[in-house]
C-alpha cells in the first residue's frame, strides 16, 4: 500500500509544476520547488489537513523557489538541498539539510531518495519515492533542462540522463517542473523510446544536440521523436 501521494500543481507564466507529496498517516507534506502561488499552496495544504513539515529543491532557479520565503517563515520547515546546490545558490538559511547522493530522508512513513543529477544546475537534484521521480528541470516528458545558463553543464546533463535510465525500474513514473510536452507524466520506459535526448549515442553528440540542434528543430509541446 502507497504510504504517500503527490500531488501537481501547475503555477506560474513559465508552465511550472509544484509538486507536493503528502504522507498519508502522518499528514505531512513536502513541497518540491515551491514557486509562483504561495496562497494557493497554503490553501491546498489545508484542505488536505496537512502540515507543511518539509521544502525538496530539485535546484534553485528563480522561477522554482519565488514562493519559498513566506512558507519557511509560516511553517519552518526543513529544507532538502545538494551541497553542490547549496554553494551554487549562496543562501544564507540556516535550516538546511544538505544530502549526499544516494540519501534517503524521511517524510513520516515515506522514503524519499535523493539522486544527484548535475546539469542544468551544479547540485541539481531528483526524488525517488517508489516508482515516482520528480525531476525538476533535469528530465521533462519527452525533453531535457537547458544547460546554457550559469552553472549548467551539458556533458554533465548526458551522464546525469543516462544515470536516471540506469537506476530506475522502466515503469518508474516521472513528474518534471514543467509542463512542456503533450502529456503531464510518462514511464522511463517511454522516455527511452521517445525521448531525443535520449537517443544521444555519446557525450559528443548529446551536447552538439542540446546546445545546438534541439532549439532549431523542436518546439514544445514536445512529442515523442523516434529513435532513427
Amino acid at each position: 500500500m502507497m504510504t504517500f501521494t503527490i500531488h501537481s500543481l501547475e503555477l506560474g507564466p513559465m508552465d511550472n509544476f509544484i509538486h507536493i507529496v503528502e504522507d498519508h498517516n502522518s499528514k505531512q507534506m513536502a513541497i518540491v520547488d515551491p514557486a509562483w502561488d504561495v496562497d494557493g499552496i497554503q490553501a491546498f495544504a489545508q484542505k488536505k489537513g496537512c502540515t507543511i513539515t518539509d521544502i525538496l529543491l530539485t535546484h534553485t532557479h528563480a522561477d522554482h523557489i519565488n514562493a519559498m520565503q513566506p512558507l519557511v517563515e509560516q511553517f519552518t520547515p526543513k529544507i532538502h538541498i545538494s551541497p553542490a546546490e547549496a554553494s551554487y545558490w549562496q543562501q544564507p538559511y540556516g535550516n538546511l539539510e544538505l544530502h549526499q547522493d544516494g540519501d534517503v530522508l524521511k517524510l513520516g512513513d515515506t522514503d524519499i531518495k535523493v539522486i544527484h543529477t548535475p546539469g542544468h544546475t551544479p547540485g541539481s537534484t531528483c526524488y525517488w519515492l517508489d516508482h515516482h521521480v520528480i525531476t525538476g528541470d533535469t528530465l521533462f516528458v519527452y525533453g531535457c533542462g537547458r544547460c546554457d545558463l550559469r552553472g549548467g553543464d551539458p556533458k554533465q546533463m548526458y551522464h546525469s540522463l543516462h544515470k536516471l535510465v540506469d537506476i530506475l525500474p522502466p515503469e518508474t513514473m516521472i513528474h518534471p517542473g514543467h509542463y512542456y510536452s503533450v502529456k503531464p507524466t510518462n514511464t522511463m520506459a517511454e522516455e527511452v523510446i521517445g525521448n531525443p535526448f535520449l537517443h544521444c549515442e555519446n557525450e559528443d553528440a548529446f551536447v552538439t544536440y542540446r546546445m545546438v540542434t534541439h532549439d532549431q528543430v523542436r518546439t514544445s509541446p514536445y512529442d515523442a521523436v523516434p529513435k532513427h
